[in-house]
């Protein structure tokens, strides 16, 4: 039930903020700010009074927050004693590759080359030249 009420007044909090920062005018809205003036050398620009759509932005934004990290608490706790999901996956035994000899390495797949021959019998007829004979 906690869950719903956080999770309802969460989602009326998004979108009371997305509304208040959409209804506030940017810093330079005016017309010397189309043609670059009305900034001073701060980082962020002129600072005015606070209106009461930035107190209302700023407010909007802590309860976002706050109800963000509630939602975190509250469905951490729900789930169980489970501190991580990786602890929900069942552990897989895996068997060994299979080895080839007293080496330890895998064994290799069979040659199914059916244009395969034998190299006892090809010795010496490479029409190939040698390097070694200059040629």
């Amino acid at each position: 039930m906690l869950n719903i009420l956080l999770t309802l007044l969460h989602i009326a909090v998004a979108l009371f903020l997305i509304a208040v920062v959409l209804l506030q005018t940017g810093k330079r809205a005016d017309l010397a700010g189309a043609f670059g003036g009305g900034g001073s050398q701060t980082a962020f620009g002129t600072r005015g009074a606070a209106t009461a759509l930035s107190k209302m932005t700023t407010a909007a934004a802590v309860v976002f927050m706050l109800t963000s990290i509630a939602l975190s608490i509250v469905s951490s706790r729900s789930r169980g004693s489970s501190d991580s999901v990786l602890e929900q996956v069942p552990a897989t035994q895996t068997a060994p590759a299979e080895t080839g000899d007293e080496t330890g390495l895998p064994a290799l797949p069979p040659i199914d080359d059916p244009g395969a021959t034998d190299d006892s019998s090809s010795e010496g007829t490479d029409d190939t030249p040698d390097p070694a004979d200059g040629n």
